[in-house]
């Protein structure tokens, strides 16, 4: 049953207190959701979380520069990766790689994206399990990996992307890679958490948020950032949530406020249908797994940027599209994926869906319970290195106060 819309209020605002507190110039709101939780988030991710934090107490932090590829243009600090569905022209194998949409080169450099993600992975449940605990071991584990990729000269990553997802043969670097950096967007919320409880020293704070706002700036100024801002699909969608997450961190409210209006005025308008859908990710040869990707990182966008003001969750564009309306089209397909409508993706069909944040934040910020109850009922996370490639918001603990 749905709350009476007095009863509703009543929960937005004990929402913002018990879940947000003060928003403090955006640096210490937890994406001001205006909604509250009514389930035990802590009792059932417990086990999963301290499973893993007790695994990767173990083991060793491998920064960016434990590994380096003689095709990259780039120094040892600087991130490389290669375009996923470019492969060797059997006509002439020396020479410049094809195409071959949705069809991921098994050849390719993936070394530097492996360790940003298992670093995120690792920053992200340590500081989860030191959020359940309270047991500090965490939270120094953690911040070891902070410090490895963001303050220590000898290991931090270049704060770029300027030759991600290269092609052999075409290109040094492009636009679209900076999709591979959503996977700091977990690392930038974990240094909010941890600072909160006074676990990370000043001076290696202020670094690590030099660093994202130096990142942030590139984002906004190179010519890699604003073609990967300007791209209409799911590119796009990450670039305003990721953008949206370093500048919360770093204090930068006239990117916050621009990743709002962008929100409303470009990546609503351009990317979704009448009924709710992404248009451009049916397109592709895994539009399932797309349109979850999608719906993934505009949910994040309106948790992290909705605040008392401006509620991103209940905004709509005059013919009714919002997230609401995107929730409405593909919950029916996470519950029952034999009622898709298209042909199955053509791989990683089996991965999903997981517990998608889509349905957890969504469920309770829209009111939805039913969301709420697909998202217990779903494995949390995806079981190969491509699912966990897509599937940047893991620890929804993080992500509530």
């Amino acid at each position: 049953m749905k709350h009476s819309p007095f009863k509703l209020g009543i929960l937005f605002q004990l929402g913002m207190i018990l879940f947000y507190g003060c928003n403090d110039g955006g640096q210490e709101g937890f994406g001001q959701g205006l909604f509250q939780i009514d389930i035990d988030i802590t009792g059932i991710e417990r086990q999963r979380v301290l499973d893993s934090a007790a695994v990767y107490m173990q083991d060793q932090v491998v920064p960016i520069t434990a590994s380096t590829c003689e095709r990259s243009l780039g120094g040892s600090h600087d991130f490389y990766s290669e375009g996923d569905y470019w492969w060797p022209n059997p006509e002439d194998p020396e020479g410049p790689y094809i195409r071959k949409d949705g069809m991921t080169n098994p050849e390719n450099f993936t070394a530097h994206r492996q360790a940003m993600r298992d670093m995120s992975m690792h920053v992200a449940t340590l500081t989860a399990a030191y959020k359940i605990s309270g047991e500090s071991k965490y939270a120094e584990k953690a911040v070891t990996y902070l410090k490895t990729w963001f303050v220590d000269q000898d290991t931090r990553m270049a704060p770029h992307m300027n030759f991600a997802q290269a092609i052999k043969g075409i290109v040094p670097g492009r636009g679209v890679g900076l999709i591979d950096g959503i996977h700091l967007v977990e690392p930038a919320r974990a240094i909010t958490v941890l600072e909160r409880h006074n676990q990370i020293n000043a001076s290696d704070l202020k670094i690590m948020k030099d660093w994202f706002a130096e990142f942030l700036k590139w984002m906004n100024t190179h010519e890699y950032g604003i073609d990967e801002r300007e791209r209409k699909n799911n590119h796009g969608t990450c670039w305003v949530m990721q953008a949206s997450e370093f500048a919360r961190l770093t204090g930068n409210n006239e990117i916050s406020d621009y990743c709002r209006d962008r929100y409303k005025t470009v990546l609503l308008p351009n990317q979704m249908s009448e009924d709710g859908s992404f248009h451009m990710e049916l397109e592709r040869t895994k539009p399932y797994g797309y349109s979850l990707f999608n719906i993934d990182a505009m949910t994040m966008v309106c948790h992290i940027l909705s605040d008392s003001r401006d509620n991103l969750w209940t905004f709509q564009l005059p013919d009714g599209r919002g997230i609401a309306l995107g929730m409405a089209f593909i919950y029916p397909y996470i519950k029952d994926k034999s009622n898709w409508p298209l042909q199955p993706d053509v791989m990683y069909w089996d991965q999903w869906p997981v517990r998608h944040p889509a349905l957890l934040f969504s469920g309770a910020a829209l009111n939805h319970p039913e969301y709420i109850e697909l998202w217990k009922s779903l494995q949390p996370l995806p079981q190969t290195e491509e699912g966990l490639r897509n599937f940047p918001i893991r620890e929804p603990i993080l992500w509530i106060n």
